[in-house]
């Protein structure tokens, strides 16, 4: 099953998202589209859900706007990320609670992913100060050796090599068209060398994917045929 994956850039309005995700529901269920991740931002919006009661409005000022989800008020802010699935579950199981569960499991991998990778690149290289340096030191994923000297100062700290620990091993697995394992490239003493940022930007008006790069290099590789 393909998802599409839409990031946009520019704050999208809610009604006008509420018309585009609709007609998606709509050709989804005909077979006429694919299934769809959005994630976007809207501008400053006051959203009510279908429990709603407009005694617990104080400032009749505030324009609210109706939705037929669940729940009551809701307030949408630029900076605000907002993901929208548009999922078929009569093709998965029809597990709401199970669905929710792995987008939480999924944000919460990815996340940590790229911090130990940030971490990683940062204590493997010359970290702020020495209990920056300690912090990485005690981590679970590198096994470095300790370094000299008693002061806060970064100074203490000597940069990384091979032979004082800090790396990894790591296997990339090459797929068949069936998604069968045929080899591995197996890395001796891997180490992040660049870890690209994650952009937010909303100067863009185009769609973009979000997505981190980074670079590793190591002492050495074997490939294995399957």
């Amino acid at each position: 099953m393909i998802i599409e994956v839409k990031i946009s850039k520019k704050r999208i309005p809610y009604k006008m998202a509420m018309l585009y995700l609709n007609k998606r529901v709509e050709e989804v269920k005909n077979g006429t589209n694919k299934e769809l991740l959005w994630i976007l931002e809207h501008p400053t919006t006051y959203t009510a859900g279908v429990s709603f009661n407009k005694k617990e409005i104080i400032d009749k000022k505030i324009k609210i706007v109706k939705s037929n989800r669940g729940g009551k008020i809701t307030l949408h802010n630029p900076g605000q990320k907002i993901v929208y699935f548009v999922i078929d579950l009569n093709k998965r199981k029809k597990d709401i609670r199970k669905l929710i569960n792995s987008i939480e499991k999924s944000i919460i991998q990815f996340l940590e992913n790229y911090k130990s990778l940030h971490s990683w690149l940062y204590g493997i290289g010359f970290p702020k100060n020495r209990q920056q340096f300690s912090d990485f030191r005690g981590s679970e994923s590198v096994t470095p050796i300790a370094t000299q000297g008693a002061s806060n100062d970064i100074g203490d700290v000597k940069p990384a090599t091979a032979s004082r620990g800090m790396f990894g091993d790591a296997t990339l697995t090459i797929l068949s068209n069936k998604n069968n394992p045929i080899v591995e490239v197996r890395f001796k003493d891997i180490y992040p060398a660049s870890l690209t940022g994650l952009n937010y930007s909303q100067v863009q008006t185009d769609v973009e994917y979000l997505t981190a790069s980074s670079d590793f290099k190591y002492t050495l590789y074997e490939i294995i045929t399957l």
